[in-house]
């Protein structure tokens, strides 16, 4: 084909280019170098393998009719060379079908698996010869699929972390520009503005550090004997000061009940975002109750508010990173952190919401924690 570069020669061998070619389609990754011929070397290797075993095989067989000629001294000997071709025919066919029905499937493989190397993770294979090679398949195309996902929400998060980075950073640049210019003095006032700005920006390095380190299973828990619905008060109380200055009654039910292995921190910090999600979203002279429940196995918290609720499409979101309403001052990871500090403890977490009718998230813990989550 014209219009793109031409082989080059390494050592002894041929290979494709590395650059892309002006006709390979646009939107489409070029596999890189020598991803073709590596199936070819292959094809050509088992063929030769298939070979020397047929030989081999008739050597053999040529032997034992040589054998079974001198031991009847000739007597009806002319009947074992058909019979010995019939089988070699046999024998032939068989061998033929099988290395076919071996090497196409791992010739699709090593074209996919050189495919994804170059960072096309949308190839998939043909799941076709022994059950084996079957299975081979399938978990190639599950991880090609599960590759393929990772790459799509890698991109999506560096686009939302750009986003969300560029707001304080650009307010900070404007405002240290307009002191250096002399626009405004460089008094208090000025200056705890930036200093605010720089809170912002390490809060939300903090909020997605969390995250990735709980997402990868690296997050270490100390884990002691926690009473949850005392936890649940002191945190509530916490949050007196700011629910009082919005007009939002906010108060916390249940009884004390079974202490469970929870780190009491990281829990608090499950709480303090809940809270403070529901009282970000409950309109003046509303409510906020947050219930404390236990049964023999687990313990459970309950946070409703008396907010506009959540729309039905926007629901399954709530706790993906990122994932808020056009309003929302918040950069959109409270919950997701919540998902991701329950989910290391063990325990689950959902939301129920009717528009209209206010939002709960309800999450619960086991009494005994995992034992993995204590590395």
């Amino acid at each position: 084909m014209s219009g793109g570069p031409r082989w080059v020669r390494h050592g002894s061998r041929w290979a494709p280019p590395t650059e892309r070619p002006t006709w390979w389609p646009a939107n489409e990754p070029f596999p890189g170098p020598d991803w073709r011929r590596t199936r070819v070397r292959f094809m050509r290797r088992m063929a030769v393998f298939a070979l020397v075993a047929f030989l081999t095989f008739a050597f053999v067989v040529a032997a034992l009719v040589a054998l079974l000629v001198g031991f009847f001294g000739g007597a009806g000997s002319g009947a074992f060379v058909p019979l010995a071709a019939f089988v070699l025919l046999v024998v032939a066919f068989n061998v033929a079908r099988g290395v076919r029905r071996l090497i196409v499937p791992l010739g699709d493989l090593i074209d996919a698996a050189e495919r994804v190397e170059s960072g096309d993770y949308s190839v998939r294979v043909r799941v076709r010869g022994p059950r084996e090679l079957k299975a081979l398949s399938r978990a190639f195309n599950e991880m090609s699929e599960h590759l393929e996902r990772s790459e799509a929400e890698r991109r999506r998060l560096l686009a939302d972390v750009t986003h969300e980075l560029r707001t304080p950073l650009t307010v900070m640049q404007g405002n240290i520009e307009a002191l250096i210019d002399g626009v405004r003095p460089t008094d208090e006032t000025h200056l705890r503005a930036i200093l605010d700005d720089t809170h912002v920006l390490a809060r939300l390095i903090d909020d997605l550090r969390t995250i990735s380190v709980a997402e990868a299973g690296a997050l270490t828990l100390h884990c002691e004997p926690t009473d949850v619905a005392a936890l649940v008060r002191d945190t509530v109380a916490s949050f007196e000061t700011a629910a009082a200055s919005s007009g939002v009654a906010l108060r916390a039910d249940g009884a004390g009940g079974p202490t469970a292995s929870i780190d009491p921190v990281r829990i608090r910090e499950v709480l303090t975002n809940v809270i403070a999600n529901a009282l970000r979203y409950t309109p003046r002279d509303g409510s906020i109750v947050v219930t404390t429940s236990a049964t023999a196995d687990a313990v459970s918290v309950s946070v409703r508010d008396a907010g506009a609720g959540i729309a039905p499409e926007a629901l399954p979101h709530v706790f993906e990173r990122f994932a808020r309403s056009d309003d929302s001052p918040g950069a959109g990871l409270g919950l997701a952190i919540a998902k991701s500090l329950v989910s290391a403890h063990g325990g689950t977490i959902t939301a129920l919401s009717t528009p209209g009718q206010g939002t709960e998230i309800r999450f619960a813990l086991p009494v005994t924690a995992r034992a993995a989550a204590e590395g």
